[in-house]
């Protein structure tokens, strides 16, 4: 490759070359996607690449590099599944035209030190999700994950009757085999933890292994970086058997000890469906015993 330290400075990032990776360093500033600032720096290890790019930019008198990642190899483009903005994508470096000769050399440096296996997926993630903790907003509530275990704690005035009746959520990484993120700049934006041997029967909206988005909830920047700390720490988890015939509509949860404030406002929420004929009795009553046994 090139001389250790040898830096290409692009447009929101630049690309810092070593002997066997390439750190790209985003840039903070008012014009650089949220993401990138989010992300702040990635070590691409040139053994997670599959192919490498040049071509004219969609803005006048710019060109872009691309290193191309093998499939597998990142879990934040893993979790994005295709579904990143062109100026959101972090393996672009954007660079004014009069520098194509510069890229071009590095272009042809890197594609000579692409991996024989290149062209195959990768058997395991090579480039390092966001570390944990990691928590956003969603329309319906809160996700947090500390690095072993996703909670979604739901907020009154935008989760449905099914999740309020189900509870606040909990699951533990080695009971998950997946995650499914649906990027909030299209309709049907969510976040759905696939917990093993699970089979989705419902809607996100209705889902309480699932957090909706919507308009200023679960934007990019916070939500995809989630969802690439959850699925590397659940690709790293020894696996939890999973019971029989587990539906995502009712997941098995784990409970911790919740705010007595907390508690006291999801009483009432629940008092508020009863008195509107959304819960039973016995629902009620069963409900309103388990939040007050989380105190």
């Amino acid at each position: 490759m090139t001389h250790m330290g040898d830096v290409l400075a692009g447009i929101h990032s630049t690309w810092e070359f070593s002997s066997d990776s390439v750190l790209i360093r985003f840039e903070r500033g008012i014009r650089t996607p949220k993401l990138f600032q989010v992300l702040s720096e990635r070590r691409i290890p040139y053994e997670a690449l599959s192919a490498v790019e040049l071509a004219p930019g969609s803005k006048r008198g710019t060109v872009v590099l691309r290193a191309v990642p093998r499939q597998g190899a990142d879990p934040l483009l893993e979790a994005a599944a295709g579904q990143l903005k062109e100026g959101s994508d972090p393996y672009r470096l954007v660079l004014p035209a009069e520098r194509e000769t510069l890229a071009d050399y590095y272009a042809s440096e890197l594609r000579a030190v692409l991996p024989e296996e290149a062209a195959k997926p990768a058997e395991q993630y090579l480039v390092a999700a966001p570390s944990a903790p990691q928590s956003f907003k969603a329309y319906d509530g809160k996700a947090s994950f500390d690095g072993s275990v996703v909670a979604f704690r739901w907020f009154w005035t935008g989760a449905s009757t099914a999740k309020w009746k189900a509870g606040d959520q909990f699951f533990p990484v080695g009971e998950l085999e997946g995650i499914e993120w649906r990027s909030p700049e299209g309709a049907g934006g969510h976040l759905r933890l696939r917990a093993r041997g699970a089979e989705v029967l419902v809607d996100a909206d209705h889902d309480p292994a699932s957090v909706v988005f919507g308009l200023g909830y679960g934007p990019v920047y916070e939500s995809l970086p989630f969802a690439a700390s959850v699925l590397e720490a659940v690709r790293a988890a020894d696996p939890v058997p999973a019971p029989e015939s587990v539906c995502t509509a009712a997941p098995t949860v784990t409970r911790q000890r919740s705010d007595p404030a907390d508690v006291a406002t999801r009483i009432r929420h629940l008092g508020e469906l009863h008195d509107a004929g959304l819960l039973t009795d016995e629902e009620f009553t069963a409900k309103k015993a388990q939040l007050l046994a989380e105190l």
